[in-house]
């Protein structure tokens, strides 16, 4: 039998390697929590929630707090009936990282009860994907010199967190694109310009002769008409991230005319928006990024599972266990260099 018999919620501790600065926001550490699922016959399912508050209004301490909660949820349901289990957890809707996690958790039971791969469950689409490395905002020298190091690590998709400075970020940029030549750039703003910013940014980026693969965020996310001016204004692909956070957020953009991407985080969706996210942006030619919060090796692994089973991703921005110091790497794929692969 696969039924559910208890689930544990562990408080981690993680260390970022250098501060992990985004516009008007640094971090030194980050506290996760691992969800550990056990079924009757001593199968274990692995999930991870990594809360923001900046993102969703999640605390690790509310995470914590609500592990009796879930458990009286799903306790003695069968992992095989995981849609049923995906409807109880989805009324956590204040908690989507801890969707997240259990939902994920109760998929990886579920394929090792029946001897197959998380990937293969999701569609096995493929078994390799590239991800992108983070120039954090930080002072123009270190910012330069971060992204050089990027370069010679092997990785040819640079994500650039901007919007502090409009001027010393079309500096930066420049500069980047200049000692990185051959690399395809996402700028990121976090929300942090206003919709006439953005565009005079782009305008002079693409003046310059600056090629930009994604244009994420620019604006504030509750702004869908600053977005779909951005939309309309700006010669780069303009991307969602935080303004979507349910399949309700995509729809409505994807109505509003106000996008180009969908930038997919499985800790701001659970698993079942994310799916039913990515199905309807594939319906309507929406093209898709997959993101990452501050997940650990363990947290990542449901992104790299989820992004290679079902393999829509355009760009992928899984790095965030890259620059946290762990004692221990726990995910179940391999990390060669840009490449994570699975299988």
């Amino acid at each position: 039998m696969s039924r559910i018999k208890d689930i544990k919620f562990i408080l981690r501790e993680y260390k970022f390697k250098k501060p992990f600065c985004i516009a008007h926001s640094s971090a030194l550490e980050t506290e996760n929590i691992e969800i550990q699922l056990i079924t009757e016959n001593g199968i274990v399912g692995y999930g991870e929630s990594a809360p923001s508050f900046r993102i969703n209004g999640e605390t690790p301490e509310m995470v914590m707090s609500l592990e009796s909660k879930v458990r009286e949820m799903i306790l003695d349901k069968d992992v095989r009936h995981y849609r049923e289990i995906f409807n109880i957890t989805d009324t956590l809707i204040s908690s989507p990282s801890l969707r997240a996690g259990v939902q994920f958790s109760v998929i990886d039971a579920f394929c090792k009860e029946c001897g197959i791969e998380v990937w293969e469950f999701f569609g096995g689409a493929k078994n390799e994907i590239e991800t992108d490395r983070t120039v954090s905002v930080r002072p123009m020298k270190e910012r330069i010199e971060e992204a050089i190091e990027i370069y010679k690590e092997g990785f040819r998709v640079i994500k650039i967190k901007v919007g502090e400075n409009l001027n010393e970020d079309v500096e930066a940029i420049c500069e980047i694109y200049r000692l990185t030549r051959g690399c395809r750039y996402i700028v990121d703003a976090n929300e942090n310009y206003n919709p006439k910013e953005a565009v005079h940014l782009a305008k002079r980026l693409y003046s310059g002769g600056i090629d930009i693969s994604v244009f994420e965020q620019p604006v504030n996310r509750y702004n869908i008409e600053g977005l779909r001016y951005v939309r309309f204004n700006s010669p780069f692909p303009v991307c969602a991230d935080e303004s979507v956070r349910s399949r309700y957020d995509a729809l409505r953009l994807i109505k509003e005319e106000a996008i180009d991407m969908i930038n997919i985080k499985l800790m701001k969706s659970g698993i079942s928006d994310a799916i039913s996210i990515a199905e309807l942006a594939k319906s309507v030619n929406i093209r898709l990024m997959i993101g990452c919060v501050s997940e650990s090796s363990i947290g990542i692994n449901q992104s790299v599972q989820f992004a290679c089973g079902m393999g829509c991703f355009d760009f992928c921005d899984l790095d965030s266990h890259l620059m946290l110091d762990e004692s221990e790497y726990r995910g179940e794929f391999k990390q060669i260099g840009s490449k994570m692969k699975v299988g």
